[in-house]
């Protein structure tokens, strides 16, 4: 076991550790002053700070082969960042590692509209990949609310979804290759701009793998062409029930919309409050249903969530007229978050999933624990896949209410997994669900993803800490070794 240095040892380390890295990037990309260091103290879910050894700037593969390579000799621990928009501390520093933070990796490399690709930088921001193409009619699927932030290499590394996933689907339905380096400094590559990729499915393994396995340097996702015809229901109910009946009907009526999603009377009034999208302040809960395609189908698909709508009881029901409608429906939705700084101080971000026919059960239960807790909750959720985001509202000066926060969204989370959920639907497990990991998984489910990690970063450097509750050193799990993409199965013959 290695014993803790001393003060003055430390600082040597640190010293050293400075001049070798300013001898693989520029001396302003290392930074080593405090002051400059807070600006990575924390990601979104900011409850958790600490402050970083070092933060180090890589601008190229090459520099961040050979940084990996180096702390790897050195057994100095890294943490891959993106743009720290993450809400689980996925990017959450550690006090002896080193910040790999890829903000100077924001170029477009390619755009190939020829293959329905475009090839880029994990810097660049999801919102930019869609705007570089959409002269030319095309777009990037996957929109989480922060995409005007939020990097694409983060949403490869946490598996974002967004909006309109319930239809297009999550960052691993829409990505087609990625170029990553593993903490030995080797660059490997797996899919590229082909559809399908022979061998094992290393490109699915990696993606939302939080950063454990390896640090993505380059990523291929696949772009769509722009529908022909797009409309956007706005329908408010008198309950959470009368809307969770109707994601049911439209659901079960095989209707998939681009997006369904729903919002509760808190996040209704806290939203038309902060940007004004037109939201029925009388409704206790509202539904937008977008719907796209060839106008003569979108058409007769917005009369019959109509109707399905005024079965189940909406209380209003207005239709899109213009792109501009549209686009103010969806500001509101994707301004939710920001606009809950309207009614507290702080809120806690929840992220569990859930069977679609369970969600007013599981509404009444948080509606419960809320009174239990005596806090606040705004549901803002992704309704058509039963991704809930509960937003719990606490003043983080008041003495413990931190900690009740995180109790109530702990019991929240177990009674996702309860009803037959999972602890996260796209924020990842990070540290927020690292103690939950074992309300879903038993010792040998965990034993067996960490033997993974073990395969891909041997000496457990990168991103530790996170998503594991108990981490155990890899001879004792029984150590794989990845070479060139490739585990080492000494029976099995190489491709």
């Amino acid at each position: 076991m290695r014993m803790p240095l001393p003060d003055q040892a430390v600082i040597a380390q640190r010293t050293e550790l400075v001049a070798a890295l300013r001898e693989i990037v520029a001396a302003d990309d290392v930074i080593a002053d405090e002051a400059a260091l807070r600006a990575y103290e924390c990601d979104a879910l900011s409850a958790y700070r600490q402050l970083p050894f070092l933060v180090v700037l890589p601008r190229d593969t090459g520099e961040v082969s050979r940084v990996l390579k180096l702390c790897g000799a050195r057994g100095v621990k890294v943490v891959p960042r993106g743009a720290g928009t993450g809400l689980s501390g996925g990017a959450l520093p550690l006090a002896d590692a080193v910040t790999l933070a890829l903000g100077k990796f924001n170029r477009i490399l390619e755009i190939d509209y020829a293959n329905r690709c475009v090839v880029t930088q994990p810097g660049v921001a999801n919102l930019a990949i869609s705007q570089a193409v959409d002269a030319a009619g095309f777009y990037y699927a996957p929109d989480p609310s922060s995409q005007i932030a939020c990097s694409i290499g983060g949403n490869v590394a946490e598996n974002a979804g967004g909006v309109h996933c319930l239809k297009y689907g999550l960052t691993t339905n829409n990505l087609l290759g990625l170029e990553m380096v593993l903490m030995d400094g080797e660059v490997v590559r797996f899919g590229g701009k082909q559809f399908d990729s022979e061998g094992y499915d290393l490109l699915g393994l990696t993606t939302g793998s939080e950063g454990l396995l390896g640090v993505i340097t380059e990523v291929t996702v696949r772009i769509l062409p722009k529908p022909s015809s797009v409309c956007a229901l706005l329908l408010g109910f008198a309950s959470n029930e009368a809307a969770g009946a109707c994601v049911a009907e439209i659901i079960g009526a095989g209707i998939i919309p681009a997006g369904l999603e729903m919002m509760d009377r808190p996040a209704i009034h806290a939203t038309e409050d902060y940007c004004h999208p037109g939201y029925p302040l009388d409704a206790e809960a509202i539904l937008i249903c977008e719907l796209d395609g060839p106008e003569v189908e979108v058409d007769h698909l917005v009369a019959r969530v109509r109707d399905f709508a005024e079965g189940c009881g909406a209380t209003s029901v207005r239709v899109s007229q213009s792109e501009e409608e549209r686009l103010r429906y969806w500001l509101g939705r994707k301004s939710a978050f920001p606009a809950a700084a309207r009614i507290a101080p702080d809120y806690y971000v929840m992220d569990g999933t859930i069977p679609r026919a369970r969600m007013p059960e599981v509404l009444n239960r948080i509606a419960a624990l809320a009174r239990e807790y005596d806090l606040l909750v705004a549901n803002v959720f992704h309704a058509g896949d039963g991704n809930l985001h509960p937003l719990i509202m606490y003043d983080a000066n008041n003495p413990g209410e931190l900690e009740r926060t995180e109790e109530m969204g702990s019991k929240i989370l177990k009674y996702c997994v309860e009803v037959g959920g999972v602890l996260t639907g796209e924020h990842g497990v990070g540290v927020e669900k690292r103690d939950l990991m074992g309300e879903m998984f038993n010792e040998d489910d965990l034993n067996q993803q960490q033997r993974v990690k073990c395969a891909f970063d041997p000496a457990q450097l990168l991103n530790p800490g996170k998503m594991f509750p108990t981490l155990h050193r890899c001879a004792e799990l029984g150590r794989m070794h990845v070479h060139r993409g490739q585990a080492a199965f000494p029976h099995l013959p190489r491709f």
